[in-house]
C-alpha cells in the first residue's frame, strides 16, 4: 500500500516537471503576442492591485517591526557604550590616584636630598586611617617601633611638614597633624629679615595656621608679605632642641594685614601639604642615642 502511494507521488511529480519544461520551452520560444504571454499579462494585471494594496496594508506593520528592531539595537549599543564609559572612568580614576601618589612621592624625594635632614633616616609609610573630624586631626600609618619610629619623630609628606608622631605601636603609629591644637612649631619667614615666630593652629579655623610672636616692626619697616614661604626654624640651645629639622617647608603666608603685624605680631599661614588627602608620608627617624634634632642657623 505504501509503495503504491510513493509511486503515485513520483508519477505526479514527473508529470508536473514535464509540464513545466514544456511551458517554459513554449513561453520562451513563442512571440510576445502568443497566448502564454497574454495569459501572463492578464495574471499580472489581476494580481498587481492586490499586491500593491497588500504592500500598503502591511507597510505600517513593517515600520513598527523596523522600529522595534532599531530600538532593540540602539539599547544594545547604548549598553555597550555605557560599559565602555564605566571602564574608561575606572581607568581614569586609577590614573588620577597614581598621579597624585607620584606627585607626593616626588616631593618627598626632594626632601630626602636636603642637607638639613641628612642626619635622619626617613621611613616611608602608607596612610591607613585619617581622622574624619576637623578639630582633632590625626592619621595612622603602617610603620611603628619595629621600623625605628618613636614618639615625637617629625613627619613630612606632600613636600612639606605634616606633623609629628604622637603614639607608636610595633607596626603602626599615630601622627598628630600640624593643624591640631596641641602642635606648635618654631618657624621662620623667607623674607629679607628671616623673621621667626611660633606656628600654631588658628583658633576657630582648623585648616589654617598662625605664625605669632614675630619681631615688633618699626614704622615703615617692611614685614612678611602674602605668598612668602614659611619654613621650620630649627634651633638648639643647651639641652633644648627643636623637634623639627631646619628648612622644611610648612606653608605660605595667606594673610599679612598691617593691623595684625603691628598690633599682634602675627600673620596667617596656609599649609603647603594637602593634609586631608595624604596617601604616603615619611617619618624622620634617627639612630638611638643621637642628640641631633636640628641644626643651628
Amino acid at each position: 500500500m505504501h509503495s503504491k502511494q510513493v509511486r503515485r507521488r513520483r508519477a505526479v511529480l514527473a508529470v508536473l516537471v514535464g509540464l513545466s519544461l514544456i511551458l517554459l520551452t513554449a513561453y520562451f520560444g513563442e512571440p510576445s503576442t502568443s497566448p502564454l504571454h497574454t495569459l501572463q499579462r492578464g495574471i499580472v494585471e489581476v494580481f498587481s492591485p492586490i499586491q500593491e494594496g497588500a504592500s500598503k496594508v502591511f507597510s505600517p506593520v513593517r515600520d513598527v517591526a523596523n522600529w522595534f528592531s532599531d530600538t532593540i539595537h540602539a539599547k544594545s549599543r547604548a549598553n555597550q557604550l555605557q560599559k565602555q564609559l564605566n571602564a574608561t572612568r575606572a581607568q581614569l580614576a586609577q590614573a588620577e590616584a597614581a598621579r597624585s601618589l607620584n606627585r607626593q612621592l616626588s616631593r618627598e624625594v626632594g626632601l630626602d636630598q636636603s642637607d638639613n635632614i641628612s642626619s635622619y633616616t626617613p621611613v616611608t609609610a602608607d596612610v591607613i586611617w585619617q581622622d574624619p573630624t576637623l578639630w582633632y586631626q590625626q592619621i595612622e600609618v603602617d610603620k611603628g617601633s619595629d621600623d625605628g619610629v618613636r614618639v615625637d619623630d617629625p613627619v613630612v609628606g606632600d613636600g612639606a611638614l605634616v606633623g609629628k608622631v604622637a603614639n607608636v605601636g610595633p607596626t603602626y603609629a599615630i601622627v598628630t597633624l600640624i593643624t591640631n591644637h596641641t602642635v606648635q612649631v618654631a618657624a621662620q619667614v623667607t623674607d629679607q629679615n628671616s623673621d621667626r615666630g611660633l606656628l600654631l593652629p588658628k583658633v576657630g579655623d582648623p585648616n589654617a595656621l598662625v605664625l605669632q610672636d614675630l619681631p615688633q616692626l618699626s614704622p615703615g619697616q617692611p614685614g612678611p608679605q602674602v605668598g612668602q614661604q614659611v619654613l621650620t626654624a630649627g634651633f638648639k640651645s643647651g639641652a633644648l632642641t627643636s623637634l623639627y629639622p631646619r628648612g622644611i617647608l610648612i606653608g605660605t603666608i595667606s594673610n599679612a594685614s598691617a593691623d595684625a603685624l603691628y598690633n599682634n605680631q602675627q600673620v596667617q599661614v596656609s599649609p603647603a601639604a594637602d593634609l586631608r588627602h595624604l596617601q604616603v608620608v615619611q617619618v624622620l627617624t634617627r639612630a638611638q642615642g643621637s642628640n641631633v634634632r636640628a641644626q643651628l642657623p
